[in-house]
């Protein structure tokens, strides 16, 4: 990397961190500084998840940071969030596949399963030995996933799963997938159409995943489809805690969550390439071009939003270490962090000129990421809603 970072914080954003987070925070930065930076390039040419450092993470304790017990961290919210800032400074597919790994398969086995789930799948899944993926999204239905066509059908002592899922992180290389699907219980009719989470070990005669090729952005990240074609599992992989499409929104909101601290460490790596660039960068008169106004304009707005959503990150995180955080909360946060990285990305390109888009520097690679992590997890669109039905009370959807 031509440029190394250097850290971002304008107003001593340090000084609201506890020692225990400031120690979080500059651990996960030390190992992305030693074990990521070196190899993300290479990773996003050549569209390689960078596998090697999955156990090394779940030594550090990042997989299920915020879990208590089962060999977890229990790490607060606020010191999750900082990981997760840094593993997105790395990279944004790297941050995908914690998030997906710890709120995504953890958080549910955790807060839906059953004890003996709990027991089969957090220790491993902790130390990285085993891996997981989520599987709501379908080909037609992402952001309507009430709309899902994949369904659980009830057999004696056995569900038999049937359907399509998209756009899943991890799924190629998963050993669990926890699959949503829509019930169908000869005994009990009325609740059929009802969503429900089942475990689905991927080595199961009928489940398939494929990667999906061909991508510009999350190029250091695996991204599957998975095909369910009358996949039987025991009943007892029933996610028995699990219930309606609340169940799958939580989870969710806890990935969310995370993103909108790792938007921020996207933009950060951003902010702080093209500030030293235009240092060092001469145009006209021999002067580093940090000393003209249309330069100084965007480097002012990059650090006073950067700010901005460092602030409300932290709050939001605050709220969720009291319990007191709500989903409109996160939808701010996730809203408005991406959409303020990805706006950095476009000005620290726009300042780098033509070196922006070569990969000597990051900035190219995390603009490209950050356009999927936009759409993800709820899009833009989405959450713009969620925050409108908060405020007014009034359902847009």
């Amino acid at each position: 990397m031509a440029i190394k970072f250097r850290g971002v914080d304008f107003i001593a954003f340090d000084t609201l961190l506890t020692d225990d987070e400031r120690l979080v925070r500059d651990t996960a930065r030390k190992f992305i500084e030693d074990n990521l930076i070196p190899i993300i390039e290479e990773c996003n040419r050549a569209g390689r998840f960078p596998r090697e450092l999955v156990k090394p993470m779940g030594e550090l304790g990042f997989f299920g940071a915020s879990l208590k017990g089962y060999g977890c961290a229990g790490m607060s919210n606020v010191e999750y969030g900082l990981v997760t800032q840094e593993l997105e400074r790395g990279d944004s597919g790297v941050r995908s596949f914690v998030s997906v790994q710890s709120a995504l398969v953890m958080y549910p086995i955790y807060a839906f399963g059953s004890d003996e789930q709990k027991q089969t799948w957090l220790p491993a899944m902790q130390k990285g030995e085993k891996l997981g993926c989520f599987g709501l999204t379908e080909p037609d239905f992402g952001s309507n996933p009430g709309g899902m066509r994949t369904r659980a059908r009830k057999v004696g002592n056995e569900y038999v799963l049937n359907g399509e899922k998209m756009w899943i992180t991890s799924g190629s290389i998963a050993d669990v997938a926890v699959i949503w699907a829509k019930t169908e219980d000869p005994e009990f009719p009325e609740k059929d159409n009802t969503v429900r989470g089942f475990l689905v070990e991927t080595d199961r005669p009928g489940f398939r995943a494929e990667d999906i090729h061909g991508k510009w952005s999350l190029r250091a990240s695996v991204t599957s489809s998975l095909s369910l074609q009358d996949v039987h599992i025991p009943a007892s992989n029933l996610l028995p805690k699990s219930g309606g499409l609340k169940s799958p929104l939580m989870c969710l909101n806890q990935a969310r969550y995370g993103i909108a601290w790792g938007a921020v460490g996207a933009a950060m790596a951003c902010y702080d390439c093209s500030l030293q660039y235009s240092m060092f960068r001469k145009q006209f008169h021999d002067q580093p071009i940090a000393s003209h106004q249309l330069i100084q304009e965007k480097l002012a707005w990059m650090i006073t939003e950067i700010t901005k959503a460092q602030l409300l990150v932290l709050q939001v995180g605050r709220l969720k270490d009291q319990d007191k955080a709500q989903h409109q909360h996160i939808s701010m946060a996730k809203r408005n962090n991406v959409w303020m990285a990805l706006e950095c990305a476009r000005l620290s390109r726009d300042i780098l000129g033509a070196n922006g888009v070569a990969d000597e520097y990051p900035i190219f690679r995390h603009m490209a990421n950050l356009e999927s992590v936009k759409t993800y997890e709820g899009t833009h669109d989405i959450h713009t809603l969620i925050i409108g039905q908060s405020v007014t009370g009034i359902d847009a959807f």
